[in-house]
């Protein structure tokens, strides 16, 4: 059972999750494909965390509750913490041979031609999407123990640090979206489908580029989706298992608190505020899933 309350937004800064050289290049239980797939959604989350950041910086003069004011802040602070530990494993794959700096120049200019093509108010409808993708990869990880048994550590407890603060800010860009930009229910299900679509995109194709570079040839690529699929969309796949939640986004009364917080949620927080280790508390957080 799911708690049902909004925890408070706190940001946690310099945080050593113990990456370095030695990590070994298939964290995810030595399977090639599962490892970069993942890889291929994280490398995104630099350069996505700061058009989230600029997106809400946008109507900040605009916003007069104190509360929201402070969310914005804690927000943002978050989303930063969370691009300066996502650029060192991005290093970490550059150092393995893969091609960041031509995959992240790609990236950056995608953004660019957003933020240049949408309005104010479309980027921002953009960003209060992702923002619901990625606080329900919180749950598809970390409230089951079977899903990330075999991923790594280090990279377990970065994942899980991750996902707990999404979670803690998942209502932030839809409030300043709904109530101080006004975005209207047909252009938030717009912003909807093509956050949806484009992280799915991001996600396979960067995948395909890593395996490529790592030697594997288009046959063998194809043989490891297939070979995944349940994985990805079987009855507890890691996407499936998000799809009727991801779908309450289009109900025009939603909003990111009808989906309760991960019932082992205040375990991490707990542990991680008494240790300041988030190894320990990726261990609570786990010991307490289903």
């Amino acid at each position: 059972m799911n708690t049902k309350f909004q925890p408070n937004i706190e940001a946690r800064k310099d945080i050593d999750f113990g990456l370095d050289a030695d990590f070994p290049k298939y964290w995810n239980g030595n399977d090639p494909f599962k490892t970069r797939v993942m890889d291929a959604l994280q490398l995104s989350f630099p350069d996505g965390e700061r058009y989230f950041i600029s997106s809400v910086r946008a109507f900040r003069d605009r916003i007069t509750d104190p509360k929201l004011q402070r969310d914005v802040k804690e927000f943002t602070m978050q989303e930063a913490q969370h691009g300066i530990a996502h650029t060192k494993f991005n290093d970490l794959l550059a150092a393995q041979g893969m091609p960041m700096e031509t995959i992240l120049n790609e990236l950056k200019e995608y953004i660019k031609r957003d933020q240049s093509k949408y309005s104010d108010e479309f980027n921002l409808a953009l960003t209060a999407a992702y923002e619901h993708f990625t606080a329900l990869l919180a749950e598809t990880f970390f409230s089951r123990k079977e899903v990330t048994v075999d991923i790594h550590p280090k990279m377990r407890a970065l994942l899980a640090w991750h996902a707990i603060e999404e979670m803690e800010h998942r209502s932030v860009a839809f409030n300043v979206m709904k109530t101080v930009a006004k975005v209207g229910y047909i252009k938030r299900c717009t912003a909807m489908v093509i956050a949806t679509r484009h992280t799915t995109k991001v996600m396979f194709d960067y995948a395909d580029v890593l395996l490529k570079t790592d030697g594997y040839n288009w046959f063998q690529r194809r043989m490891m989706f297939i070979k995944n699929l349940n994985w990805m969309y079987g009855r507890k796949g890691v996407l499936s298992s998000m799809l009727p939640k991801l779908l309450m986004y289009f109900k025009p009364s939603f909003h990111p608190e009808d989906i309760p917080v991960i019932h082992n949620y205040g375990e991490w927080v707990r542990v991680y505020d008494s240790t300041g280790n988030p190894h320990e508390a990726c261990d609570a957080l786990l010991a307490a899933a289903y």
